[in-house]
């Protein structure tokens, strides 16, 4: 029922924000369930296309908001870059990716909040 829940509220925060599970998903998965990060990333991976991206690119379309074209192209960089983002990822130590992941969302953070 967690993991319900779990995946309910990063839905919603996808979907309203537009922004990927994975902020949410992972930070529970690896403090709450214990999960290494590697786990933890890869069960994200599986809300970057199917339930989220999908449904929510659905309403976004209805609404006149997604470019097909442009949307494509960024699509073919995202498949390679994933590949070779999971690749780089299975060659850290656990500790640092956990860490890379925590300054990536802290300086997301700052960003948007002290950015223009």
């Amino acid at each position: 029922m967690q993991y319900l829940v779990l995946g309910i509220v990063a839905g919603i925060l996808g979907g309203l924000l537009g922004i990927g599970g994975g902020t949410i998903i992972v930070p529970y998965l690896v403090y709450i369930k214990n999960f290494t990060q590697h786990q933890a990333q890869g069960v994200s991976l599986i809300l970057a296309a199917l339930p989220i991206g999908l449904l929510a690119l659905l309403k976004y379309y209805k609404e006149g908001n997604f470019d097909l074209k442009i949307g494509f192209i960024i699509a073919i960089g995202f498949f390679l870059g994933g590949y070779l983002g999971a690749t780089i990822a299975h060659k850290i130590p656990e500790n640092l990716l956990r860490k890379l992941f925590g300054i990536y969302l802290l300086l997301l953070g700052l960003k948007m909040v002290f950015g223009k």
